[in-house]
């Protein structure tokens, strides 16, 4: 099977990635860090150092929210909404040009398999953008009839809501961050983004391809350092008007109290533990290997992967066996092997949480039915797990209650009783990102669909990946507000109420 790239692209690559370290991007240019700090970009693959990038912290920060603020106030503002769409296409037909070389810098950064990292990732943030273009010129407005005695003109005016700090996961690196700024620019925003410190190498790249599109400097700034520093810099700075952040419900908790300063608005998409039911007149051939990818793609590093499986007891044998089945039979390699189906771990702090998880799932009663080890010998020098299926697991063991992001998989039976008990079982959590039902009895499924505490929830398949047309986002805490569609571009805008007396 012929590698999905062109070998001299991947030389080229790691030759340039070893030469020099990777650079902030602020006011149109690429700079060091104003400390001149660089640390270690690790490939999950393999366990060893194979780039640098700059460790920004306050000081950069600071220079980037200036130079927001400046584009904000000139050359981007002044863009018409026509302006900022053409641009917009512009950055996607450039993103897909550079496939190639933004697939590979995602596989060897996330460790994802170079496929996903293609189609997922890089076609993923061109359609994002070229969604999200269309809206920049249908922001609108409302006239309102108001009730006081008089005559009057009275509407509704929506402008960009001002400088905007993305914050995003390691889990998927360019679309992510792509998603982030895409609906900030069709609404008239400028962005300082800051990518996770484990893959920040195609943030750093889409700096690059932003500054070829024609973006007027300061419109989009990337900082590249470590959540503590730069990241916190980011929450707490008072010229930044609004934080979009995806990751841990933990580090979304902490964002609230920091944005409390100016109260600066917050979109916060967080964890998720979300149920796969699957009925008993699933139709199984479906059900079971979409039970299986929805937790072990991407190594189960996705918040909405379906860690909780709940299955009628007619069927339960059968359907775990499926999973078990395909979790044993999964190529797991390298992100840039070909015929990889599931990669590494992002790091070692994600494969110790992972295994530990798995252990206290074993101490708790669970039963070990496939997997559950780490992944070692000549080729697995890196951060590599087995796929694993836990049974005998049961509400109130860690595995089930918290999120692992890992390809840990908890399966559960249900019996006869009806959806209220099937929906409270599914809803025992403290998450409500997503959901995935089974069943050929579509009363069945919609009455359940309307019982689940989710933001997210596909019966039957119900599409693969993520729309930018379908709003995103989670109940309980799995996150505040909603991205993609109509209500992700809102998002970035504030409301004014304009009355005249006539």
């Amino acid at each position: 099977m012929n590698a999905p790239f062109s070998p001299s692209t991947l030389d080229r690559l790691r030759s340039d990635l070893a030469a020099s370290p990777r650079m902030l991007f602020i006011d149109g240019k690429f700079v060091a860090a104003a400390s001149g700090e660089t640390f270690e970009v690790i490939d999950p693959a393999t366990g060893q150092v194979f780039a640098h990038a700059a460790g920004g912290d306050k000081a950069d920060v600071d220079l980037a929210v200036a130079a927001a603020r400046r584009a904000l106030d000139g050359a981007w503002g002044k863009h018409t909404p026509s302006q900022r769409a053409r641009l917009m296409l512009k950055l996607a037909d450039l993103i897909e040009a550079a496939g190639e070389e933004l697939a590979l810098l995602e596989s060897l950064d996330n460790g994802m398999p170079i496929m996903m990292a293609r189609f997922g990732g890089v076609m993923g943030a061109a359609e994002q953008l070229r969604y999200n273009a269309g809206w920049a010129t249908k922001i609108t407005g409302e006239t309102i009839d108001p009730s006081w005695p008089g005559e009057y003109h009275a509407f509704t005016l929506r402008e960009p809501v001002g400088v905007v700090g993305s914050i995003v996961p390691w889990n998927f690196p360019f679309v992510m961050a792509v998603a982030k700024i895409a609906p900030a620019l069709a609404a008239g925003c400028t962005v300082v983004l800051k990518p996770a410190e484990q893959t920040p190498l195609s943030a750093v790249k889409l700096g690059e391809l932003i500054a070829a599109a024609g973006f007027p400097d300061g419109t989009v700034n990337i900082v590249t350092g470590f959540g503590k520093t730069a990241g916190a810099a980011l929450v707490d700075h008072p010229g930044v008007d609004k934080i979009s952040f995806t990751g841990s419900t933990t580090t979304g908790r902490s964002i609230l109290h920091a944005a409390t300063g100016n109260l600066k608005r917050v979109t916060l998409e967080l964890g998720g533990k979300s149920p796969v039911v699957i009925f008993a007149d699933a139709d199984l051939e479906k059900a079971i290997p979409s039970a299986a990818m929805g937790i072990f793609g991407n190594a189960g590093q996705v918040c909405a992967a379906g860690s909780r499986l709940f299955v009628h007891e007619s069927i339960f044998d059968q359907v775990v066996e499926g999973v078990s089945r395909r979790a044993a039979s999964l190529k797991v390699g390298a992100g840039i092997t070909p015929g990889t189906e599931m990669g590494p771990l992002v790091s070692q702090v994600q494969l110790d949480r992972v295994l530990g998880y798995i252990a206290s799932g074993a101490s708790e009663g669970a039963t070990v039915g496939v997997g559950g080890a780490r992944i070692e010998g000549e080729g697995y020098g890196g951060y590599f797990v087995q796929p694993t299926v836990l049974t005998g697991t049961a509400a109130g063991m860690k595995v089930v209650e918290e999120e692992i992001f890992g390809p840990v998989l908890c399966a559960m039976k249900f019996g006869d009783g009806d959806i209220d008990t099937i929906a409270a079982s599914a809803n025992q959590s403290d998450y409500g990102l997503a959901a995935s039902l089974w069943t050929r009895d579509m009363s069945s499924g919609l009455k359940l669909a309307k019982r689940l505490k989710a933001g997210t929830i596909r019966i039957n398949g119900g599409g693969a990946g993520v729309d930018p047309a379908m709003p995103l986002g989670g109940f309980k805490q799995s996150g505040w507000g909603r991205e993609n569609g109509r209500m992700g571009v809102e998002a970035y805008t504030e409301v004014k109420s304009v009355t005249i007396a006539l």
